[in-house]
């Protein structure tokens, strides 16, 4: 089983920190004082409506509907978690449209490149559409920003052992419904 985080939309009062904390984990040092509007990209959405406020994000799929779709390649499993390769991403929107949880956003990123011509060398500004997702902030040792922060605990990592004791419980309420139900 991959490794997911859940919101619990009970807990949950839409501050928007987990969205901030995704911006921070992924702006390699930039923070927020070097970031525009257009930069503001967190890899998680937070729904607000008038009954509910839930941030939304990648489930870590194990039959990834986005991976079986991109039609290069870029969305992968690695270290039990769908990531995408953002060389191979070419921005088509297949994995936008197949993910049933609307957690796969296309962006434009811009990035500086390195450019060797003969004996010259420059540095050019490129822009690229492509596919970003939750990507547990793999990076980070601390785990993704997005629960640490969650002033509410409205965020959870959810693993295999956190299922297991949850099935567990429910096994257990359920058998004991059955028996209170048959005395």
């Amino acid at each position: 089983m991959n490794t997911f985080v859940i919101a619990d939309p009970k807990r949950c009062i839409g501050c928007r920190t987990c969205e901030v904390a995704c911006v921070l984990a992924h702006s390699m040092g930039a923070g927020l004082q070097s970031m525009s509007a257009a930069h503001f990209i967190p890899r998680l959405t937070l729904i607000r409506t008038a009954k509910v406020s839930v941030p939304v994000q990648c489930h870590q799929c194990e039959d990834a509907p986005c991976a079986k779709v991109c039609s290069t390649g870029a969305i992968v499993f690695s270290t039990s978690l769908v990531q995408v390769n953002q060389e191979r991403c070419v921005g088509c929107k297949n994995c936008m449209i197949a993910c049933p949880f609307g957690a796969m956003e296309i962006v434009t990123v811009e990035r500086l490149e390195r450019v060797v011509c003969g004996t010259s060398d420059h540095t050019v500004r490129v822009k690229k559409v492509e596919a970003q997702k939750c990507d547990l902030c793999i990076t980070q040792d601390e785990g993704p920003a997005c629960v640490r922060v969650c002033l509410t605990k409205a965020l959870r990592l959810v693993d295999q052992q956190v299922m297991s004791v949850a099935m567990k419980s429910r096994q257990e309420d359920a058998a004991i419904e059955a028996v209170g139900m048959t005395t």
